[in-house]
């Protein structure tokens, strides 16, 4: 199925958008046509849900329409944030966004938990040189990967509880590190994978945008979330993991990976994946932020809390929203690039 007749050439504007910033396109027509239908979708479903609010007599659960509601909204937000980013000439922008999530996902993380007066200098490095160092190596192209893929886990991991231990504080020493290594972990080197994927077109023989790719990846990683709640709702009756969450069944996970995998396959065209690359790959997402949402759920419930923050209305915290992308995003990239590059 070759789509390439339909979206080639539409006019002046996509011309413009599609328009060089240092040699590389960012968006291309697929990417355009992928980003109305999102918002197109967004419009539609936010207008439907303000005609159910003011019906008195809508069979459907006020709290579950709020709900909805708040979502829809939360989702425009992020979409039209990302749009903005990708707008704006360069890649920076973009890397510089998701740099500001990491940054604040990051400190949703560590107050979760109390920390002691020895943890306070080793967060300083964590929040103002290692989380920047991240963005900033990500920024500068995929020529840096060695860098950015190297420079937490070999790096920065070890010399967190080092630099902790130099506190002189021993009082719970192993969770306070372990706490704050998780979260340099998840928040920042794993986060810092979805701006990556912008510069992938080093490598890729590939003639699409990866702004394409980037958004094709948080698209189905905000669906498989959705499928999940719908099936869980529809058909759940085995709880995966009941103490951590209650609402998560089997066969929710089983219809969440089918209607990504078929949202995938949809999708193929703004990838460089053909019909069932683009199907397997998103069940990859899905899978992988399936396992991301429980974690999470299970750090909540350890901690007594029942969200994150309170950034995002509709979704109390960043972190609450990012989850399932922080899991999903470096193996996503890591199998892009090794099924997909020349090197």
């Amino acid at each position: 199925m070759d789509l390439a007749p339909f979206l080639a050439g539409s006019g002046p504007f996509l011309a413009d958008l599609e328009a060089t910033s240092g040699g590389v396109r960012k968006l291309n027509t697929p990417t355009i046509i992928l980003l109305s239908v999102v918002l197109g979708s967004l419009a539609i479903a936010f207008a439907v849900g303000h005609i159910l609010r003011r019906q008195p007599d809508s069979s459907v659960n006020p709290a579950v329409l709020a709900s909805f509601h708040r979502r829809v909204r939360a989702w425009w937000l992020m979409s039209a944030t990302l749009l903005a980013a990708f707008i704006i000439p360069g890649k920076w922008a973009t890397t510089t966004l998701f740099g500001l999530l990491g940054f604040w996902a990051l400190r949703e993380f560590i107050t979760l938990t109390p920390t002691r007066l020895g943890d306070h200098r080793a967060l300083f490095w964590v929040f103002f040189l290692i989380t920047p160092l991240q963005f900033v190596l990500v920024g500068l192209g995929s020529q840096f990967y060695f860098f950015y893929s190297i420079m937490i886990p070999v790096f920065a991991l070890p010399f967190i509880p080092a630099r902790i231990a130099l506190a002189g504080d021993h009082k719970r020493f192993l969770e306070r590190t372990a706490k704050i290594q998780a979260a340099v972990l998840v928040c920042v080197y794993s986060l810092s994978f979805v701006p990556a994927l912008l510069y992938l077109d080093d490598w890729i023989d590939w003639k699409g945008s990866t702004a394409g790719l980037l958004f094709y990846f948080v698209v189905i990683a905000q669906l498989s979330e959705v499928f999940q709640m719908v099936w869980d709702h529809l058909i759940g009756q085995r709880v995966a993991a009941e103490d951590i969450s209650a609402s998560k069944t089997w066969e929710g996970l089983g219809g969440n990976l089918a209607c990504s995998a078929i949202a995938g396959a949809a999708l193929f065209w703004v990838t460089p994946f053909d019909f069932w690359q683009s199907a397997l790959m998103a069940v990859v997402i899905a899978l992988m932020g399936f396992g991301g949402s429980l974690t999470m759920s299970a750090i909540k419930r350890d901690r007594g809390v029942t969200d994150y923050g309170t950034l995002v209305e509709g979704h109390p915290g960043v972190l609450d929203r990012m989850d399932t992308i922080c899991f999903a995003a470096p193996v996503f990239y890591q199998l892009t690039r090794i099924l997909f590059t020349e090197i």
